[in-house]
This record gives C-alpha cells, sequence and structure tokens, in this order.
C-alpha cells in the first residue's frame, strides 16, 4: 500500500479510501457515526461511575477474597438473605404446625399440604439429591424412591421414622439396622458355596442359572439366608432385607454383582436427619418423598 493509494478518492462516493482492496473493491475510509462514538464514550463514563457506586472490585484483604462495597453499599447477597428471611418467617406458622401435626394430618389440608410439599422438595434438593438425584431415581446403592419397592416400608410412619433415625448411623441408637454378612470373606461359606447361592438367587428371580449349583444353593440359602430374607426369598421388611425374587437390585442383579455381595455383604449407611434438621422439615420430606409415587 502506497502513500497514494491511501490519497485515493473514490469515484462514486468521492471519499477518500484507506488504501485497502479485496477483490476490486475498496474500503472507503468512512468515520464512525457521531452517534456511535458518543454512546460508546458514554458507556466508558458509565463504566467508570458504576466501578465507583457499586460494588466492583474484588481485592485480598486479611480475611481472604472480598470486594469493594461501592459507595451505596448495596449487595445482592444481603438481598437474597432478607429475602428468604421474609419468606421463612412468613411460613413460620405453617411450618409449626407441619411440625406439631402427624404427616396424615397435614395431607388432609390441601393448603398446610402445598406448603409442605414445597418445603419437602427443597430439603430434598438440599440434604437428599447428592445421593439419591434430583429426581429420586436413586443410582447403583441408593434406592429409587419413586417406585413401590421399599426396603424398610414405604407408609407414611415409615418414611419418617427412616428419615429421622437413618440406616446403620452409629450416632443414633434408634438407627434401623441389620447388616449382610460377609459369607465368603469371613469364611462363613466356602468359594463353591457362595457361587452356589448366587445361582439359586438367580433361580428365584427367573435368571438364566446352573440349575444343579442353584440346587445345591437352595440348602445353603436355607441354612444361611431365610432368617433375613424369608423361605420364598421375598424379603422381610422389618429387617430392611430385600426381595430377591423381583428385577429391582440396589447392587446390582448379575452373577458377578450377586457373588459380590454374598462374599463381601452389603451395609449401605444414610444419616440420621433428625440430628441435622427440625421436625417441620423432617415432615415435609416425609410427605414429599411419599407423594413421589412410589408412597403406600
Amino acid at each position: 500500500m502506497t502513500e497514494s493509494s491511501k490519497n485515493e478518492v473514490d469515484d462514486v462516493t468521492g471519499v477518500k479510501t484507506t488504501g485497502h482492496e479485496w477483490d476490486g473493491i475498496r474500503e472507503l475510509d468512512n468515520p464512525m457515526p457521531k452517534w456511535w462514538l458518543y454512546t460508546f464514550y458514554a458507556s466508558i463514563v458509565w463504566s467508570l461511575a458504576y466501578w465507583v457506586v457499586m460494588p466492583a472490585w474484588p481485592y485480598l484483604s486479611t480475611e481472604g477474597w472480598t470486594y469493594t462495597e461501592g459507595v451505596i453499599g448495596y449487595a445482592q447477597r444481603d438481598v437474597v438473605t432478607r429475602e428468604i428471611a421474609a419468606v421463612t418467617q412468613g411460613r413460620a406458622g405453617d411450618m409449626q404446625r407441619i411440625a406439631t401435626l402427624a404427616p396424615e394430618e397435614v395431607a388432609s389440608d390441601a393448603a398446610l399440604m402445598e406448603v409442605a410439599l414445597a418445603a419437602g422438595k427443597a430439603a430434598f434438593g438440599d440434604n437428599c439429591a447428592p445421593c439419591h438425584g434430583s429426581g429420586a431415581q436413586g443410582s447403583w446403592g441408593f434406592p429409587n424412591l419413586n417406585d413401590d419397592v421399599w426396603l424398610w416400608g414405604g407408609t407414611l410412619e415409615d418414611i419418617r421414622y427412616t428419615l429421622a433415625h437413618g440406616i446403620r448411623w452409629e450416632a443414633d441408637d434408634a438407627t434401623r439396622q441389620n447388616v449382610m454378612m460377609a459369607f465368603g470373606r469371613d469364611g462363613i461359606l466356602s468359594r463353591r458355596e457362595v457361587a452356589d447361592v448366587a445361582e439359586f438367587v438367580l433361580a428365584l428371580s427367573d435368571q438364566d442359572h446352573d440349575a444343579d449349583a442353584a440346587t445345591r444353593g437352595a440348602e445353603t440359602f436355607g441354612e444361611q439366608c431365610v432368617t433375613c430374607h424369608g423361605a420364598d426369598g421375598t424379603g422381610i421388611r422389618e429387617l430392611g432385607a430385600p426381595n430377591l425374587t423381583d428385577a429391582v437390585w440396589l447392587y446390582g442383579g448379575d452373577r458377578a454383582s450377586i457373588v459380590q455381595s454374598v462374599s463381601n455383604g452389603r451395609s449401605g449407611v444414610m444419616p440420621a436427619w433428625g440430628e441435622r434438621l427440625d421436625a417441620g422439615t423432617i415432615n415435609a420430606l416425609t410427605l414429599y418423598v411419599h407423594s413421589l409415587g412410589g408412597g403406600e
């Protein structure tokens, strides 16, 4: 690009060109519109004023990272805190009623039930979703709360007790307690006996199995497993022992998973939420979980 090409004037518009040309198209040296420039300058002034008036500048203090409060001292976090406090205060009366009434009584009051379900859903997201999933669908080792399969029972009272006292929670003397033994690891059964029991369990759930091994496993099952799972393998709720005849498996129902369970046992833990949450929240959670579709 030469100096003469920079000073060249376009014949059609009468405007100087920049000297840049692409495929015969020359770039005109037109200035930005005044309104655009003024808007740009105003934005700069606005941003500077905003930095001064509003909280904006992060800095490292002796207590860690924080930010300037601005001239007006506005903080969105404070606004949210006040709004939460206002909502909490507004529903305090309803939550007190939910805490003092039995879940069945709350369920019979449509307006109060609406508050309970909303509070229960919020509490579930904060406390239960990490294990059971945001939709309560569960995952490996964590029960699905949407179906009608309940290890410890799915009535309102059953759910409330489980929530309040947990499962195998050492800090709560009233926790639901029952542990499946590690029959293989602890030497109660030989490797062959474990394998035979697994074949029998596969037969109970109508899966492909070795008939001869299942016959042998039936005898061992009768000696070691019926106390918890029942003679027919349908489980005993009072003990939290699962039904082995259906297609619902907490830790997997294939041959390898069953062998693993029999060999090493299972002892999942659920916290006793009664230690952390107030009675109103426990009742609200009870009603919410019960309403998911699988409550009895």
